[in-house]
């Protein structure tokens, strides 16, 4: 136990002169904690009077007492920013004093205030390992505290927390710079950026979170600006964003923002601060925000780490910005591009919008064949007025984007998505630089959200489905989606995977079909048409997997193939005796496309040393009308190889019948379809006769397929219709089976 106050001497005659040794105080109202433990209620007196109305560092001293080290404990606990603790060894025992100290380090993890451990009793002094263990700051006993001594040991300590905190204080502003900065670096665009640099400011100055952000104007240039926007604010200025600094009727905002821009520097002042921030291309944004004192070397030193930081933050968000627009726009039209379009129907479901909304996915019909026509550039222009049209008319209440080529997407409220409008807003005749107004179709595949599952992908795919029907229902079609499409776009997916493996596992082959002279019977060649057999060894219909594989562009590969093994087939029957046979192979629009079709064509005949004029190249109308200037080149050069070329399926495609006296064609091919209705009544025939008496008069070959009957044979040589091909003269067969057809053929016409 302490001894008491008679052991607690002072020196009256040395009257301390007490010298304020910061010029910095933090404010008046500013006090140290010092906490008294002892059991001693006069050492508590004999303190306090010692110390009281003493300066100690520009603050007073406000004193806590504790009676026992669990009352001291407690203390500790419950209060906030104690400064020095005056400690006494002896109290509920005689290591009370050590044990409290050993809690104050470790349990409460108190590691900055400081320590003085008094006794009145020396020989209970601590080792000196005892003070090194527990980082005590002094050790005195009672006797030896004169006033003097005690005010020298309590101002040692006290200025040693000083320092410490300080530290401290800038450790934990470096930490939530560091944080704060990482942060920022988060946001999404400028603005959002700037609102964090107002909260993090706040949270340094310790402030609430109440300022104004304003940026230099026309950030995105590199010329210089004296314009600027308020583009950030927080508190009671949110109601200044979007203004102009001029606007603010706030004149010391107004006017600090100023002189902040004009010196490009920051300003404190006491009740706010002004702090400027340097960007990249001689550009600067300033951030005003009330302060409750001017801030202290500690709090400058910090402010300054934070501007750099901040300006750095801010450069990159500018750069980001930059990217992610370059990954969310469309250079061409300026509209959102894919990826931005999938993320507002991602926005959209997330907020639960999908039983208003729609997504119209819109695409120009025969876009491919415009651009043929009238070149690239005029293909661009296209798109480009398309994207207006729909912009005015939509474009304040829907989202539109270029999801592709010529595929467009819109995303609104299914009330204002009506397909009737959307035509009526795109659809006018198109008049683009020189040449004469032009008429477009387009196909629109429609999807009520509250129709489709999954997010914007799964969206835009059944929309996707939906445009692709529309496509097969007709030029200017427009099909709503329903989920039992989807049924059927993962059939013909699943059939295409196996097509692919088909085509790789040599599961696909030709077949020949024989074409024959209706008058004398004579056979005139064949026609190689694609058959193939699933692993089920089940015949997969042309009908289905010739489109699927025109879609994916697997038919390049294939027609490829087909005209290789064609061409080695009517060569391996010439050199068997089997002259003057012609072959027939289809053509894709796909294969047409390509530049190298050409080449193509030319290595084949090389490579299998067949004869050109055994060769005829079967196209479609819709190919002939892709482009008549490309096309008419391209088939003169094939006929100046000495190939033949015949129309496909004619009267089936385009109303035009212009391109049949400029194109150099050799046949005309009548669809099955007319042939097998020619016998159903008089006038049945009278379409098929047209085309028969059309061909005839343009000097070409006609030739009639699927005949399957004697009757239908007779109908057409009635008609002049010279060749034919069908089930009544053969089916197609594979070569092998073909050849012992022609031994049997060649015996029963005595060839």
């Amino acid at each position: 136990m302490s001894q008491g106050s008679n052991d607690f001497m002072f020196e009256d005659e040395a009257e301390m002169q007490f010298i304020e040794d910061n010029d910095e105080a933090d404010d008046s109202q500013a006090v140290w904690r010092i906490l008294v433990v002892d059991d001693d209620a006069d050492v508590h007196l004999a303190t306090e009077h010692a110390l009281a109305g003493v300066d100690l560092l520009g603050r007073m001293p406000e004193f806590l007492h504790a009676y026992s080290a669990v009352e001291g404990l407690a203390i500790l606990k419950n209060t906030p920013n104690i400064a020095v603790i005056l400690l006494d060894v002896v109290m509920e025992t005689q290591d009370a004093g050590l044990k409290l100290v050993d809690q104050i380090r470790h349990e409460l993890k108190l590691t900055i205030p400081r320590i003085i451990l008094r006794t009145g009793q020396p020989g209970y002094a601590p080792e000196l390992d005892a003070i090194r263990k527990y980082d005590i700051n002094d050790y005195k006993t009672k006797n030896d505290l004169t006033r003097n001594k005690l005010f020298t040991a309590v101002l040692t300590a006290i200025r040693a927390y000083d320092q410490m905190m300080r530290m401290e204080i800038y450790r934990q502003g470096l930490e939530q710079i560091v944080q704060g900065s990482s942060d920022l670096m988060v946001q999404t665009g400028l603005q959002a950026f700037s609102s964090g640099v107002i909260q993090q400011l706040s949270a340094v100055l310790g402030v609430d979170p109440e300022g104004v952000l304003c940026a230099q104007a026309d950030l995105d240039h590199d010329c210089a600006s004296n314009e600027y926007i308020v583009i950030a604010a927080a508190g009671r200025y949110q109601g200044l964003i979007q203004h102009q600094l001029d606007e603010i009727d706030d004149v010391q905002i107004r006017e600090s923002l100023k002189l902040c821009f004009q010196k490009r520097s920051h300003l404190f002042e006491k009740h706010y601060a002004v702090l400027n921030f340097a960007l990249r291309g001689n550009k600067q944004f300033a951030v005003y925000v009330k302060s409750r004192q001017l801030p202290s070397d500690i709090d400058r030193n910090l402010l300054e780490v934070f501007c750099k930081n901040v300006s750095i933050c801010a450069d990159n968000i500018n750069l980001i910005s930059h990217l992610k627009d370059s990954a969310y726009l469309d250079k061409l039209v300026g509209l959102p591009n894919r990826a931005a379009f999938i993320d507002a129907i991602d926005n959209c479901i997330n907020n639960n919008l999908f039983s208003e909304y729609s997504v119209v996915l819109i695409d120009v019909d025969r876009f491919a064949e415009i651009n043929n026509a009238f070149g690239h550039s005029y293909g661009d222009e296209l798109l480009v007025e398309c994207a207006k049209r729909l912009e005015e008319s939509f474009g304040i209440d829907s989202l539109i984007a270029r999801l592709s080529g010529d595929a467009f997407g819109m995303l609104g409220k299914s009330a204002t998505l009506i397909p009737a409008q959307i035509r009526a807003a795109i659809q006018r005749p198109f008049a683009i630089g020189d040449t004469v107004e032009h008429s477009v179709s387009f196909s629109m595949g429609i999807v009520r959200l509250k129709d489709s599952h999954g997010k914007g992908q799964a969206v835009l795919k059944d929309a996707n489905i939906a445009r692709k029907l529309s496509k097969q229902a007709g030029s200017g079609s427009e099909v709503f989606y329903a989920p039992e499409m989807s049924s059927d776009a993962k059939e013909r997916t699943h059939l295409l995977q196996h097509l692919h493996g088909a085509f790789g596992n040599g599961r696909l082959h030709p077949a020949f079909q024989p074409q024959v002279d209706l008058l004398t019977g004579k056979l005139l060649g064949f026609e190689a048409l694609m058959r193939w057999r699933n692993e089920q060894n089940e015949l997969i219909p042309p009908d289905k997997f010739i489109p699927l594989a025109e879609q994916s562009g697997l038919i390049i590969g294939m027609g490829t193939w087909i005209l290789r093994d064609s061409l080695h087939f009517i060569r391996q029957l010439e050199l068997e005796g089997w002259h003057d046979l012609t072959m027939s192979v289809n053509v894709s629009a796909v294969q047409f496309r390509k530049t190298d079709f050409l080449d193509i064509l030319q290595a084949a005949l090389h490579d299998t040393q067949a004869n050109p004029k055994m060769l005829e190249l079967e196209i479609t109308e819709s190919v002939a009308m892709m482009g008549q200037n490309l096309v008419e080149t391209t088939l003169r050069k094939i006929r100046a190889m000495g190939i033949a070329i015949a129309i496909d399926d004619f009267g089936t495609g385009f109303s035009s019948l212009s391109y049949l006296d400029r194109l150099p064609l050799d046949r005309l091919k009548i669809d099955r379809s007319f042939v097998t209705s020619i016998c159903e009544n008089a006038d049945s025939g009278r379409i098929t006769d047209m085309i028969i008496q059309l061909g005839r008069s343009l000097g070409l070959r006609v030739i009639a397929e699927g005949v399957e009957h004697q009757e239908q044979a007779e109908r057409l040589l009635a008609m002049g219709c010279s060749e034919a091909q069908g089930y009544f003269y053969a089916r197609p067969m594979p070569a092998a089976e073909l050849k012992t057809w022609l031994l049997d053929w060649k015996i029963k016409h005595s060839l």
